[in-house]
């Protein structure tokens, strides 16, 4: 029996799953957020040992990331809860770390030499590394006996050819600055590719599949037989598709005009591409479920909006057709992938004449886990698999660490 702690730390929060391995249970989670500021809140989650369910919101402030994650072990360690007799029966803490650039192919177990290298990597994620570096140097002090393990966002990708991932400038800017296409969420690409392979009892090596990753942030992958060969994200999480707050692909000669005519600072026009556009930008929500409702309500806007999001989905799943050959699945997957049966239908729009044929009503049915909403006569399969990156996580640091 193992006792795995993954933590997600963000610039303001900690994520938080504890599992037992090799059950693969999830015993706790639960989110500390708006560290540093006066409103502070932490929520866990819990299962005790007779299988009741326990919630509870601490409403505080958090200095800093220590004193989350040290409220995070207090609560695990409450004996009321069940959870832990001590903190070392935590052997293992795994890290979501978002850029492991072309260092990192695999997970890793940290040591200094790695957290050099995640240090010398953030000027690739200036937003994410250094929070989640934070979280590894707190968790070292809170959880000083566990085996900390480092599972990069970027390592799915490094498998992409060169002809993928390279970009037509001068060649000086990749062997130098290492412009390329790096790719993100890559735990939840390759953990519902293994999920739609244990579904359809097929090894992944012999699968083709898109999977269509789709929440606030979102991404497409291409994967021939288990290897990513594509992906809509680039050098950042800005780039492919139209997301809830990001533009997705625009013309790089856009920013030069926001900057040279409209007299717009870098700054500025990185906060409109990254958090006022995509969704907010036409609608002025980043809900798709408030989108959603306006569009029910007749509110073109919203219509528009809905039409880019779900044609540059149908414009990827084409380009992904045409370099994969055959397709054996389409994988939708995160929280608007999984929930929204509007996204799904029009994703699959006018997709016939290359397999993909979608069941209206298989996809207006609720249900639980992985399932099939595609016509009985389509060659391509279309499957929702739930992701649970944390579980993904915890699975990579096991199989490193047992």
């Amino acid at each position: 029996m193992m006792k795995i702690l993954v933590i997600n730390t963000g610039s303001s929060s900690i994520k938080y799953k504890l599992f037992d391995f090799p059950e693969k249970q999830e015993i706790s989670q639960g989110t500390v957020e708006r560290i540093g500021e006066e409103n502070g809140s932490l929520h866990f989650e819990a299962s005790t040992p007779e299988g009741k369910r326990i919630e509870h919101t601490l409403e505080q402030p958090f200095e800093n990331h220590q004193s989350g994650l040290q409220e995070i072990a207090r609560i695990l360690l409450n004996p009321a809860y069940h959870m832990l007799k001590s903190a070392q029966e935590v052997q293992a803490i795994g890290h979501r770390v978002v850029h492991g650039g072309e260092v990192f192919k695999a997970p890793v177990v940290i040591s200094e030499a790695v957290t050099a290298q995640i240090k010398a990597l953030i000027p690739l994620a200036p937003l994410h590394n250094p929070a989640n570096l934070t979280g590894i140097e707190v968790a070292r002090k809170v959880f000083p006996q566990a085996t900390q393990v480092a599972v990069f966002d970027t390592a799915f990708h490094q498998s992409l050819p060169d002809y993928a991932y390279r970009y037509a400038v001068p060649h000086r800017f990749y062997k130098e600055n290492s412009v390329r296409v790096y790719g993100m969420h890559g735990t939840s690409h390759q953990y519902v590719a293994g999920q739609a392979a244990t579904y359809l009892d097929k090894p992944l090596k012999r699968l083709n599949l898109i999977t269509i990753h789709l929440g606030n942030g979102c991404s497409m992958t291409a994967i021939r037989q288990g290897k990513s060969i594509d992906t809509s994200m680039g050098f950042s999480p800005l780039a492919g598709l139209m997301m809830g707050t990001r533009s997705g692909d625009i013309d790089p000669a856009v920013v030069l005009y926001m900057g040279e005519q409209l007299g717009m600072s870098l700054q500025e026009i990185d906060h409109i591409l990254n958090k006022e556009s995509g969704l907010k930008g036409l609608t002025g929500s980043n809900d798709l479920r408030d989108v959603t409702r306006r569009l029910e309500e007749g509110d073109p806007q919203a219509q528009l909006a809905l039409t880019m999001y779900t044609y540059r989905i149908r414009k990827y799943i084409g380009a992904y057709v045409a370099i994969l050959g055959r397709v054996d699945a389409l994988v939708f997957t995160a929280g608007v992938g999984e929930n929204s049966t509007l996204i799904r239908s029009r994703s699959c729009q006018e997709l016939s004449h290359i397999g993909i044929h979608i069941d209206e009503r298989k996809n207006e049915q609720p249900a639980q886990g992985i399932r099939e909403v595609q016509a009985d006569d389509s060659p391509v399969k279309i499957l929702i698999v739930p992701t649970n990156e944390e579980l993904a996580i915890a699975q990579q640091t096991y199989a490193l660490v047992h």
